[in-house]
């Protein structure tokens, strides 16, 4: 990366900062690879961060089916982990993971998991497990809310026969051509997933990421206390693709041993640290083991950091500079926080990112764990958390006496509550990576660049005032 006319003489942040063209002789969005390479096996540079109201199990399934990687959180005991790994190993790679519901369920319930929008949908199975019937989650907006799954079931049932689909393409053909907007996967009588038309054509572009054995890949993530070693143990034995070791204040002699005793127990998975935000810290976890560092302090949405404390960096400066020290060294960064658009994307992978974490922009989304709530208006929400905020803390040690858990929550910071809205266009975490990675790859043209190391190298960056970052926004009105 380069600075164009400019040298900086201050931190900077993504909203300070701006992609300059380049000559380019990329001629589609399409020639763009956007891997990451950083070890882990992901094929768009997308993380969910490690935060309790973010990253599921659903959604760490979902985000691997489209080549990104989800962070389960250190905050779930041990078997929870154990099982949500295991579950996402599962999951199908081809196909949607169904939403199963019972037949006596109401119509209500059904829309807490799942809003009335198309390309979505539910299963429903009796008591014993059998396939008895599905409802496209548009039907279920016009269906009264106390009315039960299964006297919505009419008519014959329209399904996919799993051994008919070669690929992504002749699913969408049969569905297009069969008018199905919503179907299920069956095999030998048995519903191994579901698919829609949205679905079946993103299979054609994206590319699931996957392990030796075929299927989806996850991380999770451990502390920097208490048996780190048996638990990063656990978590292989379990399956999981990465180990991320996170602490709020990455550059501590605690991370520097965490890492140590993980290294050592020669699990053959990459290592990520943090959270940093200088070079000296990257060369010392680097040194201590690290294949990855986690860089970002206090630019998340649900964190108040820099506001209690005066400690972070603008999260632009705060990846160019950790970036250019991970390089050296042979190791990667995953920029941590502060993205609100596509561009910030863009913009991290140019300061040199292999990764960009994500936490709330996706809370709001169908996958993130919880349920669905309405407000006053009737506008659909989801609750997040910060991890510091006393709801996390509380959760985090809900185990310790209430003395010790008092002392715990009287030392608390961020936000313990916060509604992020599903977005009406793009109510699927889906649906916003359609968004992000249409952004990159139109970056990556703009910079002449095939790939993520491309870009690094040649992605031209400009400064800019607060009135040049206001100009670039789209007016919500007409003048």
């Amino acid at each position: 990366m380069q600075f164009y006319g400019t040298t900086p003489s201050h931190d900077l942040t993504y909203s300070d900062v701006f992609l300059v063209p380049s000559r380019s002789s990329v001629t589609s969005r399409l020639d763009v690879s956007l891997a990451p390479g950083d070890g882990t096996g992901a094929t768009i540079p997308i993380v969910s961060s490690n935060m309790n109201s973010v990253t599921g199990k659903r959604l760490a399934a979902t985000l691997a089916r489209r080549g990104g990687i989800g962070v389960l959180p250190q905050d779930m005991h041990l078997q929870d982990l154990d099982d949500a790994i295991r579950w996402v190993k599962a999951q199908p790679v081809a196909f949607d993971t169904p939403y199963v519901l019972a037949p006596e369920e109401t119509v209500a319930a059904a829309l807490r998991r799942v809003p009335a929008v198309e390309g979505h949908g539910i299963i429903i199975r009796d008591h014993s497990g059998e396939f008895i019937g599905c409802i496209s989650a548009s039907q279920l907006g016009s269906a009264l809310p106390d009315a039960r799954l299964g006297d919505l079931l009419h008519g014959p049932l329209a399904s996919l026969d799993a051994d008919d689909i070669t690929d992504g393409r002749a699913a969408f053909d049969v569905m297009s051509a069969a008018g199905l907007e919503f179907a299920p996967v069956l095999q030998h009588g048995k519903v191994i997933g579901t698919l829609s038309l949205r679905s079946a054509l993103r299979s054609t572009i994206y590319e699931p990421a996957m392990d030796a054995h075929g299927r989806l890949r996850v991380a999770a993530a451990v502390g920097i206390n208490g048996d780190v070693g048996g638990k990063a143990k656990a978590l292989a034995a379990a399956g999981v693709d990465v180990i991320v070791i996170d602490t709020a204040h990455g550059d501590q002699e605690g991370m520097r041993r965490a890492i140590e005793i993980v290294k050592g127990l020669g699990l053959g998975l990459p290592i990520v640290a943090g959270n940093v935000v200088t070079d000296q810290a990257v060369r010392d976890l680097v040194e201590a083991g690290a294949d990855i560092l986690k860089v970002g302090v206090g630019p998340g949405a649900m964190c108040t950091t820099r506001m209690m404390t005066a400690v972070g960096r603008p999260q632009f400066s705060a990846v160019l500079e950790a970036s250019a020290a991970a390089r050296e060294l042979g190791a990667h960064v995953w920029a941590d926080g502060g993205v609100r658009y596509p561009r910030d994307v863009a913009l991290a992978l140019a300061a040199g990112g292999a990764s960009v974490m994500i936490g709330s922009w996706f809370a709001g989304t169908i996958e993130a764990p919880g349920t669905l709530d309405r407000d006053e208006s009737g506008a659909l929400y989801k609750e997040s958390w910060g991890m510091a905020s006393t709801k996390a803390v509380q959760q985090r040690f809900e185990r310790l006496d209430a003395y010790e858990l008092a002392r715990k929550t009287l030392f608390a910071e961020g936000i313990s509550s916060s509604r992020i809205y599903l977005d009406p266009l793009r109510p699927s975490v889906e649906d916003l990576l359609d968004m992000i990675t249409t952004g990159l790859r139109s970056s990556f043209t703009y910079a002449g660049a095939r790939s993520v190391v491309e870009f690094h190298d040649r992605a031209l960056v400009g400064i800019q005032s607060a009135a040049g970052y206001e100009e670039g926004k789209a007016l919500p009105v007409s003048w």
